[in-house]
Parts: C-alpha cells; structure tokens; sequence
C-alpha cells in the first residue's frame, strides 16, 4: 500500500469523528491532513497551542505572515473570526477541558493507553512540547498513525520509549482498522476490509479482543 494512500484512509477515517464545532487540536505530521476529508457540513475550529484559535490552512508560497505560525514553527493562516493570545490562555483553554479532540501521532502506544511520542531513539528531543496537557486536557484523544514502523509493531504491550501522558488515548486509527482502548485492552472494533484478523494481530505485538460487532472500516 503506497504511503500516499495509508494516509488518505486514516485521515479520512479520523475525520468522521469529528462534530461540527468541535475545537480540535492537531499534531504535527499524518494530522494535519484530517481538515481535508471532513464530512460536508462539518466546520471545526483548530487550535495551536502557541495561542491561536481558528487556523487557517497552510498559506501560498510568497504569502506566509511571520505572525502567523504553528507551535511547530510552520506558516498557517488565520480565518475570519480567528482568536489570538498568550500561552497562559492558551493552555487554559487545554487544561480547562475546551478542546473536543486531539488528533496525535505516535511512536508508541500500548494497551493500557499509554503513549510516547516525542523522543525518536538516536535523535536529538526538542521536547514534548504541550503534548503531555492535550492527551490530559482534551475530551478525546485519537492516534492518527500508520500500524507498524518499517514492520515493526508500534501498538504494543507496553511502551518502551518515555512516555508523553499514561491512559490517556481513545481511539487508535491505521491503515488497518479502528481500535479503542478499554479497561479489558485494545479492542478492534472496524477492520479495513484489505486485511484479516489475523493480520492485523500479526502487526500488532499487544493482543487484540475482536469485537463481537466488528464492522468494515468507514470510509
């Protein structure tokens, strides 16, 4: 499967999650391709956790405004109605549970929702930036990642990378399936219709309960 098309079915997948006038916030990478497949009718308003409410998409090249940036340091826009302001608001808004969802990638994730993020192994960290408040702060936490890194399963057990925030993801979303996490585990809930049980459990090394009601993945 061409990494062009992973990507299309999991940020399409992850945007019907989302209800029309939800404050989402969205990470770096795979996320910030879920606005483009949201449902007809569906208006979200993102927020960065720099101190923006209302992000616009990527501006054209040769239009970028320095004061409009991303918390990765990335040129955005700002739409009509758009809110500016400080950090401390800004991570007000996060820790007073304001944000309806958070869409994340992950290095790691296991099965009691645990997850990690933000240190890639021989890499210099810049940080985990305000990823620890969002997986604590928002109402939902969806992980929006492809199923295996180079084959190697990244649902797993237990994490072994440091952790960004314990128990705190949802909803898992790859190329595979949809998965919840619960107090009994991980639990495949829709499965693309590409794979077999017994694949998706091959790429995953924490073991999977099927649901008794397990549909094809949406599309």
């Amino acid at each position: 499967m061409e990494k062009e098309q992973i990507r299309e079915i999991i940020a399409k997948r992850v945007a019907m999650e989302l209800k029309d006038g939800d404050v989402v916030n969205l990470g770096i990478g795979l996320p910030t391709a879920v606005p483009d497949y949201l449902p007809e009718g569906v208006q979200i308003f993102l927020q960065s956790e720099n101190g923006l409410l209302g992000m616009g998409p990527t501006p054209a090249p040769g239009e970028e405004d320095p004061e409009f940036i991303n918390a990765g340091g990335g040129f955005v826009t700002a739409l009509e109605g758009a809110s500016c302001f400080d950090s401390a608001t800004s991570f007000g808004i996060i820790r007073g549970g304001h944000v309806n969802a958070s869409v994340l990638g992950a290095l790691q994730v296991d099965e009691k929702g645990d997850l990690a993020n933000w240190i890639i192994p021989g890499k210099k960290a810049p940080g985990m930036g305000g990823a620890m408040d969002l997986l604590t702060g928002a109402d939902k936490v969806i992980l929006a990642m492809e199923h295996t890194a180079k084959g190697a399963p990244k649902i797993l057990k237990k994490c072994t990378l440091p952790l960004t925030a314990k128990g705190s993801v949802n909803m898992i979303v790859t190329e595979m399936g949809v998965m919840e996490i619960t107090p009994e585990g991980i639990v495949l809930t829709e499965i693309n219709p590409e794979f077999t049980v017994e694949q998706v459990q091959a790429a995953t090394e924490a073991h999977l309960i099927v649901s008794k009601d397990l549909k094809p993945m949406k599309k």
